[in-house]
Formats: structure tokens, C-alpha cells, sequence
């Protein structure tokens, strides 16, 4: 029996994916849910109390597995600059991602405060991972600096995400121009 509700809970979190990639957070409805999933709505409400509460899932269950992509390809790096390469670079390469593009969705539509928060502390755990390396790089700020650098990134998703006349490649290499230019004092 609870092998049984892990796979619908999981499959409520994959329809909940795939319509908030499809169509942003209006898409995100019980009914929709119930029609991807085969469920009866009634039965959505066992898993779920509300929308917010699928949100809160998603964070719970898709941000950590995003910011341990951040933090290999950070490790990956040689140096605090090739660090923040890796960062900027690898959270604008999961845009296309299903789980990152339900997230911003989620983020852009108007949640309770307790999912807000959820993922205002998912951020906050992706600015820390960079708190170091621009404290190698001798970085006066390294904590305020990070959230900058974060912004960066967070306007180069969105302008990714509205599809701009750019590229993704050519707003990427931009964010990390951007952001190298940063963290060297040019």
C-alpha cells in the first residue's frame, strides 16, 4: 500500500512538471492533474491539500537534486574563477530542464508563504555554495557579492525563459562574462 501511494505521489509530481512546464502556473490545476494522471480529482486531494502544497513537493524533492548538479560542476572546477564559470554556466544549462522550468513557473505565480519560503531557502542554499569561492578570489563582500552573482543568473534565466531574440548560448556566455568581468574588479 505505500509502495502503491509512492508511485502516485510520484506521478502527481511528474504531471505537476510537465504541466508547469507547459503552461506556467494556470496549468497547474487539480482537474489537469487528475486527467494526466488517471486519478480521479478526489483522489488528487489525498495527496495533496492544495496547489501550494504540490509546490512545496516540487521544491522539496526537485531543488536539491538541481543544486547538487551546481555543486559537482563547481568541484569539477581548478580554480574559484572556474568555479563561478561552473555556477552560472550550469544553472543557465538546466533552464531547458523539465524540473527547472517548473520551478520557475512555480516561482512566477502566486503561492502561499510557506512555499515562498521554500524556495527563498532553495535559493539561499545555491548562494551559498559560491560564498567560498569568491572568498578565494579575495572578494571583499563574498555573501552580498554571491546574491549578486545569483541575479545574474536569475535575470539571464528569465530572459531565457521569455525566449528573447538571443540565443540561450550567446545569454549564457553574456551572464558569464558578466559575472567573471564581476568577480575580477573589471
Amino acid at each position: 500500500m505505500a509502495e502503491h501511494r509512492t508511485m502516485q505521489r510520484g506521478a502527481l509530481l511528474d504531471a505537476a512538471r510537465s504541466l508547469l512546464s507547459e503552461g506556467g502556473t494556470e496549468a497547474l490545476t487539480f482537474p489537469a492533474l487528475a486527467e494526466r494522471t488517471g486519478l480521479a480529482r478526489s483522489s488528487v486531494y489525498e495527496y495533496f491539500r492544495s496547489r501550494a502544497a504540490v509546490v512545496e513537493e516540487l521544491c522539496a524533492v526537485d531543488f536539491p537534486v538541481w543544486a547538487a548538479e551546481v555543486k559537482t560542476a563547481m568541484a569539477a572546477a581548478d580554480t574559484a574563477e572556474g568555479k563561478v564559470e561552473a555556477y552560472v554556466r550550469t544553472q543557465l544549462e538546466l533552464v531547458g530542464d523539465r524540473r527547472h522550468r517548473a520551478v520557475v513557473a512555480i516561482s512566477a505565480g502566486e503561492l502561499d508563504d510557506r512555499a515562498r519560503e521554500k524556495i527563498r531557502a532553495a535559493h539561499g542554499g545555491l548562494v551559498t555554495m559560491i560564498v567560498e569561492a569568491l572568498t578565494d578570489l579575495g572578494r571583499p563582500q563574498p555573501r552580498m557579492e554571491a546574491m549578486l552573482l545569483q541575479g545574474i543568473v536569475d535575470a539571464a534565466v528569465r530572459r531565457i525563459e521569455l525566449g528573447a531574440a538571443e540565443d540561450p548560448a550567446t545569454i549564457a556566455e553574456a551572464a558569464v562574462s558578466m559575472a567573471l568581468g564581476g568577480v575580477r574588479g573589471a
